[in-house]
């Protein structure tokens, strides 16, 4: 499991790792696959993006916290990292007089039209 979440350059759904794990170990079962994902996330390994009615999507902890974008449409996940986002939601969470522990955004967006 740990393998196929690495190995991804996606944000892969449970049934997408599954998919991907039964390729090393045809053995593996989903609900081994699902109860591992649980395990990762919660030791703080993995991350479960939620994305609103479609399923839960997963990745390896990052380095630096980002957001993510959900194309609305085909349910594409991109990732953004902004250095200059970080720097705006921190100096504007410090006049209100807060430090930001944690972040994490979830856009949904639809791809702008070609005119």
């Amino acid at each position: 499991v740990i393998a196929a979440l690495v190995q991804s350059h996606d944000h892969p759904s449970a049934e997408d790792v599954y998919a991907r794990a039964k390729l090393v170990d045809n053995s593996v079962s989903f609900a081994t696959v699902y109860r591992a994902l649980a395990t990762l996330v919660e030791a703080g390994i993995a991350q479960r993006l939620a994305v609103d009615d479609g399923p839960a999507r997963f990745e390896m902890a990052p380095e630096t916290e980002h957001d993510h974008l959900v194309d609305v449409d085909n349910g594409e996940v991109l990732e953004l990292a902004s250095e200059e986002l970080s720097v705006l939601r921190s100096r504007m969470a410090a006049e209100l007089g807060y430090e930001i522990l944690s972040q994490r955004s979830v856009l949904r967006v639809r791809r702008l039209e070609k005119s």
